[in-house]
Parts: C-alpha cells; structure tokens; sequence
C-alpha cells in the first residue's frame, strides 16, 4: 500500500507527533509498504513534485523526527518555518499527497489531529484515515464534555467543573476542595496540569492552564495508582500501570526514558482489572469510539476506580502504553500499527 504517516503540525504535543510519525513509518516500511512521513502543517513544497510518482521516493519526500525535548515545543518557532505562508493549517501539498495515498495513518496528537477537525475534512475529501471519527473525537478531546457523559452513564469519574478565561472564578466559589486537579480542557500528554494543594497555588495554576488553552477544568484530586487501558476494536488490552519515580505522570515522566517504571499486565487483582477493562469498552461505547483507543485511570486506596479521560490517537513512541500492552498479547509493534490499518478500513 501507499500510505501516509501524518504526523507533527502546532499542537503542543508536536515532537510527541513526531517521534511516534518516525516509529509508525519504519514499522511500516518493514512489512512492506511505501510510505511518506508528512508534517501536516510543514508540508512537502518542491517546484518538480510530481505527485503521481511522490511514492516511489517516498523517504527522500518524508520528515524525520528528533528527539522529544523535556518541554513544549516553541510553536512560534515553528510557524516562522513556513515562511511567509503561516496561515492554514494544511501544509504545501499535503492535501494532495493524502488523497494519492491508499491510506492515511493519524500520527497526530493534541490540537488539530485529535479534536475532529481533520478527520472531518478528511471525511468531505474522501481520504481514507485510521482511528475513530470526527465526532467521537470531539467528544473525548473535550475533557469537559466527556466529563459529563461519563456521569450520564454511570462510568465513575472525579467530580469537577469547567471554567472560561474570560470568567475565571475565584476557588472559594468553585464549591470544590482541597487538592485539586487543575488542567487544560482539551489538552494532552499532561502539559499545562497542576496539582493543587492551597488557594495561592489555584490562581498559579489557573493562570498556568490559561497559556494553553481558553477553557480548563478544576478537578478532585485522587490519590492513587494511575493505569491505563487500551481498546482495539471494542476489545480491552491487559491493563498497564505506570509509576512514576519522581511526582506524577507529567510531560518529563511520560516521554523521559527511566523516569517511569510500566508494569503489563498490571499487579491487579483479577476483579478490578476485569472491571477496569470493562469500564474501557464502556467509555468506547458511551463517546461512540471506534477502531483503537486508549483510556486512563486511576485506583485510590479503598479500590475506587476512576476514568479520567479518553485518548483517541494514542503514542506509537517507544515509551508508549499501548505498544506495551499490544506486545503483552503476542502482537509487536508492526504487527499493530498495520492491525490499527486494517481495522480502519473495515470503516469503509
């Protein structure tokens, strides 16, 4: 096959993008496939590109990826590369060399590759893509959303409230307690999260949260083991825990190597993984996810689970969960990224 890995664009999540872009296209490239790995917001411009031939050189046309920094990428920086063009989020070409490809593979994460919108123009253009839809996707990157009809469902989640820039509210009328949670609405890989402990710290964190984003969520604060599920076609993965060494599970501890030690399948108890996984394929079907996914949660001392949220283009990077956990069923790592393929084509 022909096949597009999309990866990069201006999330704050870019360099994640990247990296899991580079992995998913060599994989790839092993079982035999033509692929270009494209930046979605970069694009591929050269004044002889002939896009009925780009993929048989498809790895002189792609991008490759560094390594992922200890911090956000400076987005700026970024747009300064598209030169005197910046505006559109479609790169040179891009359009064009997706709707060349047989498939399309979402390499995304975070704004504009896990919101919908380009699954929705993708949609309009008849470009063929893996991973769930645009508006499960809307769904579940709005933290706030979700929220809600996790508690419509009876999926057990941390109380909390959402809260606009433009109406911040001081945390003495939140009618929340100390410690908080206090994160972006709609962001990933935990950029931009706070974990509160006095009213001094809110208003920090609250200004914090608002660099990223207009719109954030103030949380209870769970103390407790954090794991994740991945789900592939309505089927639940073992559970995987992730211990940080340090703090909790933020950007550093999440693409650090050593800084995280992962245990799959997790030392659970048979009953509370069943349960969890069973609460992963509830999240699926409640937010209407298809093909794969990934949801997080956390385990307090009484055995109190808790979903905090969905991911719909989980990280193909090597600290990834969902690789861990696909390893942990017999499947490896090209094996999955062309599982995730063809189970995305079955949507069409």
């Amino acid at each position: 096959m022909n096949i597009v890995v999309l990866a990069g664009g201006l999330s704050t999540e870019r360099d994640v993008s990247l990296t899991t872009g580079s992995m998913v296209s060599r994989a790839l490239r092993e079982r035999g496939h033509r692929v270009i790995m494209l930046d979605v917001y970069l694009g591929y411009e050269r004044e002889d590109c002939d896009i009925a031939d780009v993929f048989s050189h498809s790895e002189e046309v792609g991008v490759t990826a560094g390594a992922i920094s200890a911090e956000a990428p400076d987005l700026a920086q970024v747009k300064a590369m598209r030169g005197n063009s910046p505006d559109g989020f479609f790169g040179p070409n891009v359009i064009r060399i997706c709707q060349a490809a047989d498939f399309v593979f979402m390499a995304l994460h975070g704004e504009n590759g896990e919101d919908g919108r380009i699954q929705a123009a993708f949609d309009l253009l008849g470009i063929r893509y893996t991973g769930t839809g645009y508006l499960s996707s809307a769904l579940a990157m709005d933290k706030g959303i979700s929220k809600e009809m996790f508690e419509a469902a009876g999926i057990p989640t941390p109380h909390g409230i959402s809260m606009k820039k433009e109406a911040p509210v001081a945390f003495a009328q939140t009618g929340m307690t100390l410690p908080c949670v206090v994160k972006p609405c709609c962001g990933g890989s935990s950029i931009g999260v706070s974990i509160v402990r006095t009213e001094e710290e809110f208003d920090e964190a609250l200004a914090h949260a608002f660099q990223f984003e207009e719109k954030v969520i103030v949380e209870d604060y769970v103390k407790g083991r954090e794991f994740s599920v991945g789900v592939i076609d309505y089927e639940a993965l073992p559970v995987i825990e992730i211990a940080p060494i340090e703090g909790f599970y933020d950007y550093a501890n999440k693409y650090k190597a050593g800084s995280t030690v992962e245990t799959c399948p997790a030392d659970l108890p048979a009953e509370i993984a069943e349960r969890m996984q069973q609460i992963a394929v509830q999240v699926c079907e409640t937010l209407g996810l298809d093909t794969y996914s990934r949801m997080d949660f956390l385990l307090n001392d009484k055995n109190e689970l808790f979903c905090l949220e969905a991911n719909t283009l989980p990280g193909m990077t090597p600290t990834s969960l969902l690789p861990q956990e696909a390893a942990a069923v017999g499947m490896d790592f090209p094996t999955l990224c062309e599982h995730l393929i063809q189970i995305s084509q079955e949507k069409y």
